[in-house]
């Protein structure tokens, strides 16, 4: 397993998060943004700047998964390319994306951006909060400790 990050847009204490558990079970992670992401010095830690520009950094991310790595994203697209490769998505916000919930997520995000063009103003999400962490630091951990039984 390979870990994949959308980095442009992951909080950074996500991705104090994930860099902790990532050298904790020696797992490859790699940050994938366009620009630069300073990381603590670990051979398990990789940063990977792509060039500028409208969903760079989600095609790299998507032809270099593989069934079985696991995706941090809150890109409903990428989700569901990755997802169909048997790759695992989880949010920054510890929501996890399935073959089961992909469909109805980008039907939501297709009616949001539809309300957005009519010039609806819909807002952005909440910030980040203490419970949301949690959410996330926990769902990574449980999917690393089915991953590592396998």
């Amino acid at each position: 397993m390979n870990i994949w990050v959308d980095a442009d847009a992951c909080p950074v204490v996500i991705r104090d998060i994930l860099c902790r558990a990532a050298v904790k079970r020696q797992i490859e992670t790699t940050f994938v943004a366009n620009q630069a992401i300073r990381l603590t010095p670990s051979p398990w830690l990789k940063s990977l700047q792509v060039p500028k520009g409208f969903d760079v950094a989600d095609d790299e991310i998507a032809s270099r998964a593989q069934a079985g790595d696991l995706i941090i994203t809150a890109d409903i697209p990428l989700a569901s390319e990755v997802l169909a490769k048997g790759s695992f998505v989880i949010t920054p916000r510890g929501e996890q994306y399935t073959a089961n919930n992909i469909k109805q997520r980008l039907q939501m995000r297709d009616f949001m951006e539809t309300m957005r063009s009519s010039g609806e103003h819909t807002g952005g999400p909440p910030p980040l909060n203490q419970t949301d962490r949690k959410h996330f630091a926990d769902q990574l951990d449980r999917l690393l400790q089915r991953h590592a039984k396998t």
